[in-house]
């Protein structure tokens, strides 16, 4: 992998972690047209390092509503504050659970199975024209949404349907409202990206070998800066009900990709 082809990966995660178009796919997909040959292992790090920088750049965007979160956590107070900490918690617990019982089945996934992230891509396109045509209301997220919702987020683990469409998709399917489903697509992700390197990186499983600093390095800072304009964006498209636009891109990326696997 060369520093330009690490930048344009960096850049793709940055867009595509926020926008409902799979960041997980899109970087498959990249590192095949690259020709990228890394160990699953490897192509995972990288991936869990731009996975960091967007995480970062959701840090910076709702740096309030995140020390909010914290505010309700250590205060002991049954107020507002505490239970949206509480609908954070609720909607990772699917995910956690995934992500430690089916973790290598979860890694197999990486590494050119382009067929895999091309279908997905078309499920995500249909999840968006569903979500597209939903009523909008001013419906917040309740305690049942906030598992239901992370039921989507665990599903989306996999490469090809889109995190943030698949959890604000089923957010406005469940009658949220839109800009509050976005505000809560991107923050139940943070906690669990933190978790996620933390663990990877003390556990072992990712290994940071010295030729690859450099790599990883402008890799991480394109995701970054990227990732902080594709945010904002993002939640100025889903107040104004562009999802079905997503919904067309994903279809024919999908398409085009099942096609590239089935005639290589």
């Amino acid at each position: 992998m060369s520093y330009l082809e690490a930048i344009i990966l960096g850049l793709i995660q940055g867009l595509t972690e926020f926008l409902p178009v799979s960041s997980s796919g899109h970087l498959e997909l990249a590192k095949a047209l690259f020709g990228d040959q890394s160990l699953p292992q490897e192509s995972l790090t990288f991936t869990v390092v731009l996975h960091f920088a967007t995480a970062l750049s959701t840090i910076v965007i709702f740096r309030k509503e995140i020390i909010e979160i914290f505010n309700g956590l250590f205060q002991f107070k049954y107020n507002e504050a505490m239970k949206f900490s509480i609908k954070i918690i609720l909607s990772m617990v699917p995910a956690v659970i995934v992500g430690l019982l089916f973790e290598t089945q979860l890694e197999s996934f990486f590494g050119g199975k382009i067929l895999l992230v091309g279908s997905m891509l078309i499920l995500t396109a249909i999840l968006l024209l569903l979500a597209d045509k939903a009523k909008n209301t001013l419906k917040s997220v309740s305690f049942s949404n906030a598992f239901i919702i992370g039921i989507a987020q665990a599903i989306a683990m996999l490469p090809g349907i889109s995190r943030s469409g698949a959890t604000i998709s089923t957010s406005v399917l469940l009658g949220v409202d839109r800009t509050k489903a976005a505000r809560f697509s991107f923050l139940m992700v943070v906690p669990l990206i933190f978790g996620k390197v933390a663990k990877d990186i003390f556990g072992g499983e990712i290994q940071f070998q010295s030729d690859q600093t450099g790599l990883l390095a402008v890799g991480f800072l394109a995701a970054f800066f990227s990732g902080l304009l594709a945010c904002q964006w993002m939640i100025s498209l889903v107040k104004k009900s562009k999802l079905s636009y997503f919904s067309i891109y994903c279809a024919i990326v999908g398409t085009i990709a099942i096609i590239y696997a089935l005639t290589q």
